[in-house]
């Protein structure tokens, strides 16, 4: 659906029509520019945008496969710009993503979001605030846009990360409990966000060179600190994936420990029980010639000796941490 749609002139949010194509003739005569947002679009909302605004028909193709990765390209003077959105379920601990395709023009700026993210009505109102950045154009809106949807990026890292630092300490909490599976579940989720965020540096570092004529000039510069916050996030989750693999093999290393201490214990055991088992065995034998049999204390000599050499094992096993 058509979220909403209106005029800048100077910019300032100018009344009257709500036609599209007639905004966009006042715009070209008064150098100003349509913005119009859209969200989950029929065919025939999109139809309608594109007869209005006359897309170029490989950008109308792009849009209407929602599945693409982030991009720019140029079709003939009008910028396809691609970016993913994220959205963190902190109860579920799952990342869903959604896209934003956004279409600028010199006189006009088409966004369309598709699935999960942050409704861009709170972007119009604040950058309706400052009227001298949204006299810089659409690619000003379009900085905006990007520029909210990676501080989105930094609070889901910053969520991530309270994850993966609850996980790191009961890993580390010396409980005999695997966590091997919420690692993993997690580690899932920070890939999903690399995926998500990542193919964003290629497009944008190309948005903020000299060798892309169509941004302004007056723009160039914020555009590169976003991409500064970008790389940034960037990092933070290439760290955030690297300590959760480093968890996942500790927590594998602390199984192993304590599967090797279950077979030291059971080992022990069986050594207890190997001495007096070997002692009765020998004289459970059915020879005739046993001296020790007639003897008058040999019952209570070979109890006395399995008994000390069960104290001397259980002593040796102990002081060795096997028991």
């Amino acid at each position: 659906m058509i979220v909403d749609n209106a005029l800048y002139i100077d910019g300032i949010r100018v009344g009257g029509t709500s036609d599209i194509s007639e905004q966009v003739e006042v715009a070209r005569s008064k150098n100003g520019f349509v913005w119009v947002g859209l969200s989950e679009p029929t065919k025939a909302e999109f139809d309608h945008i594109v007869g209005e605004l006359n897309f170029h028909p490989l950008a109308v193709e792009d849009a209407v496969s929602a599945k693409q990765r982030p991009k720019i390209e140029d079709y003939e003077g009008l910028t396809f710009f691609v970016i993913k959105t994220v959205f963190y379920n902190e109860m579920k601990s799952e990342i869903t993503t959604g896209e934003l395709m956004c279409f600028v023009d010199k006189h006009f700026i088409v966004i369309v979001r598709h699935g999960e993210g942050s409704p861009l009505s709170n972007v119009r109102h604040d950058i309706e605030q400052h009227p001298a950045q949204l006299a810089l154009g659409p690619f000003a809106v379009l900085h905006a846009v990007i520029d909210r949807v990676i501080d989105g990026y930094t609070s889901i890292a910053s969520e991530l990360e309270n994850d993966v630092i609850d996980i790191e300490t009961k890993v580390f909490s010396g409980k005999r409990k695997t966590y091997s599976q919420d690692i993993y579940f997690l580690k899932r989720e920070v890939i999903e966000y690399r995926h998500a965020i990542e193919p964003l540096m290629q497009p944008l570092q190309k948005l903020t060179s000299d060798s892309f004529t169509q941004l302004p000039e007056q723009i160039r510069p914020f555009f590169r600190d976003t991409f500064d916050h970008l790389q940034l996030a960037c990092e933070h989750a290439l760290s955030m994936d690297s300590l959760l693999t480093t968890v996942l093999q500790a927590d594998l290393a602390h199984v192993q420990v304590r599967q090797n201490e279950d077979v030291r214990r059971i080992s022990a055991w069986v050594a207890l029980a190997a001495g007096p088992t070997m002692i009765a065995g020998i004289y459970g034998m059915n020879f005739e010639n046993m001296p020790e049999l007639t003897t008058r204390f040999g019952y209570f000599s070979i109890l006395g000796v399995m008994a000390v050499l069960t104290i001397v094992l259980a002593y040796k096993f102990k002081k060795a941490h096997w028991l």
